[in-house]
């Protein structure tokens, strides 16, 4: 694993209610360096966050699928501009 991969803060929502997490993982992604990524886990295809990024950040937040279901789905935001 390279240490790129090694820092990116994990969070896994899959126990948060719905409107905790619409308020966290934005405020934490406010908070990456350029360059920096994090990765989140849920328990469904988080389409509509993907989508508020895409409205807010534009190209500026990098959106990845690292697995895509069907329990479970991780994914990486990582800060490009």
């Amino acid at each position: 694993m390279t240490e790129a991969a090694t820092a990116e803060r994990v969070l896994d929502v899959r126990e948060i209610p719905p409107y905790q997490r619409h308020e966290i993982i934005p405020r934490l992604f406010d908070q990456l360096a350029v360059g920096a990524a994090m990765q989140i886990v849920v328990d469904h295809d988080p389409l509509p966050l993907r989508q508020f990024f895409a409205a807010v950040h534009g190209e500026d937040c990098e959106w990845s699928y690292l697995k895509q279901g069907p329990d479970v789905w991780r994914v990486r935001l990582r800060r490009a501009a």
